[in-house]
């Protein structure tokens, strides 16, 4: 594929500095449009896929189970077989300012509920205003618990949780009772009033039950809180629901998940009595993949409630470029870099192939990078075209093939994530998703370059380290401010 052409001379005939710049700015953009446009070409076609699948089950229930029926709500779930207690854990670290808030909804909504579930709230002796927070929440709720870890913090969030694993194991002692599922949430989520309803009715269906993470995007930060809108609502709209079509085990999000009790106290048993790998930057992911050792798979509930609404948990993300990278960083880490080691590449095919969708994120973001450097020598080369110093040769059929087919994937690919976030945030959003794009990309590009540097030098001997995410506010204290 023959891509340059020679550059007209000056007009004096002498060859000058911009004579051997111009042809090696046009050796690296056709060198990087080569490598860019070949493999965003197949990673399109990668995501292709994924999409068509969707497509099909989406069509094919809407032919058969919704036909005469709409999308199944809450009250149309059968009622359990038991109605054990159910218990939820909360890992906190630093999170005074919305602990509180956090517990004080939890409250409210699930006052039908009182005394059917209990809160375990995981803390360090070095935190004291966190647990004071919890001890005021605890005061209008006997269903908190206050569950100090041994040691100061922080820790990983992992460590935390198997705190609290073994207090809920001495609570059923003490009290005489088995619970009936773990419940993960963070400390700034908002949760569903119909949340336990839904984990009571369906976490004995396959073993565990996972919700929609619903991001609310933070009024100063449109961009940067607003891409993970974007992200989620495709995430868990449509790339999970294919994972479960699939039969492929299902990643949990960490928050709005139930694991059925029996099946965390094999996955304990499998790991020397603790459920959660104290080592791992994605205990919940890692949890999710590995569920199938211990006899369970997670099922992914989108359900509507008697408003018409999904039941889903609300939570505010990162809304700062830095917060957001080091964030980013951790996930990239955890799964793409680390969750290889760590997890293989063992399952069938369908399983391997949603590994590669997980894992294709590092090798992506360098295509990326690669792109954008491409635009900025197109852009160049422009520039000396309009100035009469370069000729741009005549682009080759298979080129222009290659630049209208990826021209259509990407019109494609903005297309339907559009289309999740208008069906989750109106149209507004869905219009703001094209531009967030771009932030998604920068932030990515910034957050591989990290993971990639944290994952050297671990591989030199240094240990991988948590780095945690702060939380300022829950959507419920945004609701209140307006």
């Amino acid at each position: 594929m023959k891509f340059g052409a020679p550059l007209v001379a000056t007009e004096k005939g002498a060859a000058t500095l911009m004579d051997w710049i111009l042809p090696f700015l046009e050796t690296g953009q056709r060198e990087l449009f080569l490598f860019s446009a070949v493999w965003i070409l197949i990673s399109a076609i990668d995501d292709l896929f994924v999409d068509i699948i969707w497509i099909a089950r989406h069509i094919y229930r809407r032919l058969t189970f919704y036909r005469y029926a709409l999308p199944r709500e809450v009250g149309q779930l059968a009622d359990p077989v038991d109605h054990k207690r159910l218990a939820i854990f909360v890992p906190a670290w630093g999170e005074a300012g919305v602990i509180g808030d956090m517990l004080q909804n939890c409250t409210r909504k699930w006052a039908a509920r009182a005394g059917r579930y209990r809160i375990f709230v995981g803390c360090y002796p070095n935190d004291p205003h966190t647990a004071a927070a919890i001890m005021k929440a605890a005061r209008t709720n006997a269903d908190i618990r206050l569950v100090q870890v041994e040691h100061d913090g922080p820790t990983t969030k992992a460590d935390c949780l198997n705190r609290l694993w073994r207090a809920l194991l001495a609570d059923e002692i003490a009290d005489g009772y088995i619970a009936k599922a773990v419940v993960l949430h963070d400390a700034e989520d908002s949760v569903h009033a119909d949340e336990l309803r839904v984990f009571d009715c369906l976490v004995t269906n396959g073993g565990a039950v996972q919700l929609p993470v619903i991001p609310v995007r933070t009024t100063n930060s449109r961009w940067i809180s607003g891409h993970y809108c974007d992200e989620f609502a495709e995430a868990h709209s449509k790339n999970m629901v294919v994972r479960e079509a699939l039969g492929a085990p299902l990643p949990l999000a960490g928050v709005a998940c139930a694991i059925e009790r029996n099946l965390m106290g094999r996955l304990a048993q499998i790991n020397g009595g603790k459920p959660f790998d104290a080592h791992s930057l994605t205990e919940d992911y890692e949890l999710g993949i590995r569920m199938g050792a211990a006899g369970g798979r997670a099922i992914m509930a989108r359900i509507l409630d008697s408003q018409g609404k999904l039941v889903g948990t609300r939570a505010c993300f990162p809304d700062t470029l830095q917060t957001s990278v080091r964030q980013k960083t951790r996930w990239l880490t955890g799964i793409a870099l680390a969750g290889w080691d760590r997890l293989g590449w063992e399952g069938n095919i369908a399983q391997k192939w949603m590994l590669f969708q997980d894992r294709k994120s590092i090798f992506g973001t360098i295509v990326v990078i690669a792109s954008y450097i491409c635009l900025l020598l197109t852009a160049i080369l422009a520039a000396a075209y309009a100035q009469g110093l370069y000729q741009p040769p005549a682009l080759q059929a298979d080129v222009i093939l290659l630049l209208w087919l990826n021209s259509a994937f990407l019109l494609w690919r903005l297309g339907v994530r559009a289309w999740f976030v208008a069906a989750l945030y109106g149209p507004t959003e869905a219009l703001l998703s094209v531009p967030r794009s771009i932030v998604s990309n920068v932030i990515a590009i910034m957050a591989m370059r990290r993971a990639c540097t944290n994952y050297l030098k671990h591989c030199l001997g240094a240990p991988l380290t948590w780095d945690k995410t702060a939380h300022h506010f829950m959507p419920d204290m945004l609701a209140h401010s307006d």
